[in-house]
């Protein structure tokens, strides 16, 4: 039984091997897949950077090299030859609407933010009945308060900076 697990994993290693050089020989050229890591340990594998809070460990593929970027600092990809093209009307019709969107998604938020600032109270909301024997319960519901709170203002920061980057 010893010899059939034996053989069982080196043949499961050899394929292992087999796979991971099929996966360097596909992304030659491409982005490099790299390994992040955040604060509670969660690992990652992207060909992108992800949001802020990662911190990179290792990178596989290509080496890294700096991204070339045109004169915007975007970088610059091709347009595929039978890509669509959009005409300027459609196009001002679709950014209005985003930005008709995006309007009302931050009123929304000025409002859930509005009330969740009432509801905390500067951090000292009006006990409830069954938190004025139980200090924990209180502690608790103030810091769900306050993570609301900080909640809502960072939507209204993303929402503002995203109306900020339309035309």
């Amino acid at each position: 039984m010893r010899i059939h697990v034996d053989i069982a994993c080196k043949r499961c290693a050899c394929a292992l091997a087999w796979c991971f050089a099929a996966l360097c020989a596909s992304t030659a050229g491409a982005e490099p897949v790299c390994k992040y890591i955040d604060a509670a340990g969660n690992i990652v594998f992207s060909n992108l950077p992800p949001e802020k809070g990662y911190r990179k460990l290792s990178c596989l593929g290509a080496e890294e090299s700096p991204r070339k970027s045109g004169p915007s600092g975007k970088s610059s990809t091709p347009t595929p030859a039978g890509f669509p093209k959009v005409d300027a009307e459609t196009q001002r019709t679709r950014d209005d609407m985003r930005r008709k969107v995006l309007t009302d998604e931050l009123s929304a938020e000025e409002k859930l933010l509005a009330d969740a600032r009432r509801d905390y109270n500067s951090g000292a909301p009006t006990p409830l009945p069954e938190e004025q024997s139980n200090a924990a319960k209180y502690q608790d519901r103030v810091a769900r308060l306050r993570q609301a709170v900080q909640l809502h203002e960072r939507n209204i920061e993303a929402l503002k900076k995203e109306l900020a980057s339309t035309k």
